[in-house]
């Protein structure tokens, strides 16, 4: 098994033995499952991998500089993940990892001239184009790109108008100029009265130091909060360097938690979006899709901190780039084990478990005076005791990390148990 994974991954630079080959059968399977969706919310976001300890690896980027001015070395990995409307992961859409290369030392110009196409955020608007592409051959599914505060740029939203069969929902970076003067954007919004009330389920959020371009961030508790929504309808003005550019109609949406918990900072949301909002109920449905934007948040989580594909180690920024797109499918089924299973546990457990490992788990249990599992659910908490979860009364459900560890565990003793039947 190990000199198979090494054959594929070590073939010739120019092979077809690329990201995107590795992961179409799994984008295939996809989009049939997308095709069964009435509304699929389209998530995109990025995340740097940090490669610096690979001195010898050839074709790595420059992710940026620390605070002693050395400079960091790896890929930026930039996906798309389909999410159903209730917020089951359906799979991976598109994932590229981009080597950033720093800007050239002569090249003298000024941000507003270099064309999109050179800037790093053009890959939210190739994502954008391939869930447009996607959703020609979906007449009956309604696609929603869904984006955090980097997609916020004028381009995005020109792009969109181009083609409007995929809208956007993004969380707003800028308070802008709009044409409904004196106010900014942000200042005209919180004008408005209260149209309604909504409660969103916020994640808990780790704490993390200061680095060089990041601040400080303190830990969070996960937490209900009741949000006062406003949302009106404004005209974004272009910038002078976009004089050509017609003005853009859009939707904003302002989620305030008017009573935080004390010592807590009070949620505030802006979100821009495409989608007509004829109603409080609509808006309110932005607010819900909007907050399943941490799935692919905890999907990144999952590859990190489980799959560890920043521990990946091969000779050129090729060989990792396919490692990666195998781990990308590893990282989903884990993800999709840990919902499917606090979600639809009277499903048969032969849905996400092969029959070496349901007979590994059913001696297991055996071994430990519990009950075989027949359904999902009960499996996937196997799964999860054999990965340190207690199970007590007051713990909640396992999480993505805890089901990755019993399931590498899992498959360890599956394959004992398959070499003890030869």
């Amino acid at each position: 098994a190990v000199k198979g994974y090494y054959r594929l991954i070590d073939t010739p630079e120019d092979s077809a033995v690329t990201m995107d080959n590795i992961l179409l059968p799994h984008r295939d399977r996809t989009l049939r499952r997308m095709l069964g969706q009435s509304t699929v919310l389209c998530v995109q976001d990025g995340s740097d991998l940090d490669y610096n300890g690979l001195a010898a690896c050839t074709g790595l980027g420059e992710l940026g500089t620390n605070q002693t001015g050395a400079k960091s070395r790896g890929l930026h990995l930039h996906t798309t993940l389909a999410i159903s409307s209730s917020g089951l992961p359906l799979g991976v859409l598109k994932a590229q990892c981009l080597a950033p290369e720093p800007k050239a030392p002569d090249d003298k110009r000024l941000t507003y001239v270099i064309p999109i196409e050179e800037k790093k955020t053009f890959v939210w608007i190739e994502h954008h184009r391939d869930m447009v592409a996607v959703a020609a051959d979906m007449p009956h599914s309604r696609l929603i790109d869904i984006c955090d505060r980097e997609a916020d740029f004028f381009e995005m939203f020109d792009e969109q108008r181009r083609d409007r069969s995929v809208e956007l929902l993004v969380r707003a970076k800028h308070n802008r100029n709009i044409a409904e003067e004196p106010f900014k954007l942000w200042e005209a919004v919180r004008q408005m009265p209260a149209q309604s009330q909504v409660r969103v389920q916020i994640p808990r959020q780790s704490a993390r130091p200061k680095k060089s371009k990041q601040h400080a961030r303190p830990y969070r508790p996960g937490r209900d909060a009741d949000l006062a929504v406003r949302f009106m309808r404004v005209q974004f003005r272009p910038a002078p360097y976009h004089a050509d550019k017609a003005p853009l109609d859009i939707w904003v949406i302002h989620a305030l938690e008017e009573n935080p918990p004390s010592n807590t900072d009070a949620i505030e949301w802006f979100l821009l979006t495409t989608i007509e909002l004829g109603s409080p109920e609509d808006a309110e449905q932005c607010l819900r899709w909007y907050c399943l934007r941490w799935r692919i948040e905890d999907w990144h989580r999952v590859l990190k901190s489980g799959c560890r594909i920043e521990d990946i180690a091969h000779e050129t920024a090729e060989r990792v780039r396919r490692a990666i797109a195998i781990n990308l499918v590893i990282a989903w089924r884990i993800m999709l084990m840990t919902l499917l299973g606090r979600e639809t546990p009277g499903l048969p457990a032969e849905v996400l478990f092969s029959d070496v490992e349901l007979q590994t788990l059913k001696a297991y249990a055996k071994k430990k005076r519990l009950k075989p599992p027949e359904f999902l659910g009960e499996a996937v908490r196997l799964v999860a005791r054999i990965g340190g979860y207690l199970g007590r009364n007051n713990d909640p459900p396992p999480g993505h990390q805890i089901i990755w560890q019993g399931y590498i565990a899992l498959r360890f003793m599956s394959l004992g148990f398959a070499l003890s039947d030869e």
